[in-house]
């Protein structure tokens, strides 16, 4: 019996469904898994509120956790992206800090003030995508393994920034840049509405496109999406570029909250991303992840910053804490990956409900949930 293989925004499996087996409980949903993650920031905030009252619960520190994690959080959506299709991308931060510094050089700034403050955010964002395009080349045509050469990425933009900056800040006179990111719309700083833009943007990609369709095809199963006739390839490409341009984006953003461009902005970037992204439920295999589930791992992790700084706790303990909290979500990925794993064995080539068993992989044009 012809069987249908589809790969979903969770990771879910439909073939199995299809054949009449096992249904996933709703306790295996990604609803729980989502409600699961509003609960624990909902508990942050109340501990935030007990703990340090009105000065948690001021709207102004509301405003100060949003447009702290507005900036990791771009960087953390198209990290998202990277790991939902199998790879990584340790070299985020290093690129946040070369697109700040070349968007600010004398020369970048020079033509913003002949022409338009966007010079140096088309800048910043042009440089990210670049880094992005190299990394993907190298890794999906090179063969070069993601960890390996997002690492070398991480070292060769670090050192280019600062031969660039000649480790200097690089102070930014434009004054209609800093006064459009700077300012508000109806009270909220724009910063936060573009985290919220990159984040609808990149929801809408992942989850009622082709694109993101495909994204969860090459990472759940790179061969049976190669089968199914995607260019899993070029898409790899893609997937390191998009994660470029957000690096470029949240190069603006910083700029703007710091009014400088360095070689020091971003500095370990890579892991917070790569921590918020856990956080949020996206396996680190690939195959499954949500951008709202990454979002909330954002704002747990800021707003767990601010209630340890608001309790004058140290630096150190907010770190262990960190530490504990990304080793729970590991050994919860570790239990979530067995069972994605016994599942994707069922299907493989040869496997019960896989290629070989007549099924057909049509990844590419699955519906969305």
């Amino acid at each position: 019996m012809s069987t249908t293989t589809s790969a979903t925004t969770d990771g879910t499996i439909s073939a199995s469904e299809q054949n009449g087996n096992r249904r996933p409980g709703l306790t295996s949903g990604p609803f729980v898994r989502l409600l699961g993650l509003i609960l624990a920031l909902v508990i942050l905030c109340v501990v935030g509120v007990i703990t340090a009252g009105d000065r948690f619960a001021d709207i102004d520190n509301v405003l100060t956790i949003l447009r702290l994690a507005s900036v990791i959080g771009v960087v953390s959506v198209g990290m998202t992206f990277v790991i939902i299709g199998g790879g990584i991308d340790l070299s985020v931060g290093a690129i946040v800090a070369l697109s700040s510094v070349w968007a600010t050089t004398l020369a970048t700034q020079q033509l913003a003030d002949d022409y338009h403050w966007i010079v140096m955010v088309v800048t910043a964002i042009l440089v990210g995508a670049g880094c992005g395009l190299v990394n993907g080349v190298v890794i999906a045509y090179g063969k070069l393994v993601a960890f390996i050469a997002t690492l070398a990425m991480l070292a060769a933009a670090r050192g280019l920034a600062e031969i660039i900056s000649n480790r200097r800040t690089q102070i930014i006179r434009n004054q209609d840049f800093l006064h459009f990111f700077s300012g508000t719309v109806l009270g909220i700083p724009t910063l936060v509405i573009i985290f919220a833009l990159v984040a609808v943007v990149g929801w809408i990609l992942l989850n009622r496109t082709t694109f993101g369709r495909r994204t969860f095809a090459v990472g759940g199963n790179a061969e049976a999406a190669r089968l199914a006739g995607i260019r899993v390839k070029r898409h790899t490409v893609l997937l390191y570029v998009l994660s470029g341009v957000t690096c470029g984006i949240a190069a603006v953003m910083l700029m703007a909250r710091t009014t400088t461009g360095s070689s020091t902005h971003g500095t370990l970037y890579e892991l917070d991303a790569i921590a918020a992204v856990v956080i949020g439920g996206t396996l680190l295999i690939g195959g499954r992840g949500t951008i709202v589930g990454t979002v909330l791992g954002v704002l747990i992790f800021t707003t767990l910053g601010n209630v340890f700084t608001l309790n004058n706790l140290s630096s150190s303990a907010q770190a262990i804490a960190r530490g504990v909290i990304i080793v729970l979500a590991v050994l919860l990925q570790q239990q979530l990956a067995g069972r994605e794993g016994r599942v994707r064995r069922a299907r493989a080539p040869g496997g019960p409900g896989g290629l070989a068993s007549g099924g057909t992989a049509t990844a590419a044009s699955a519906p969305t949930p």
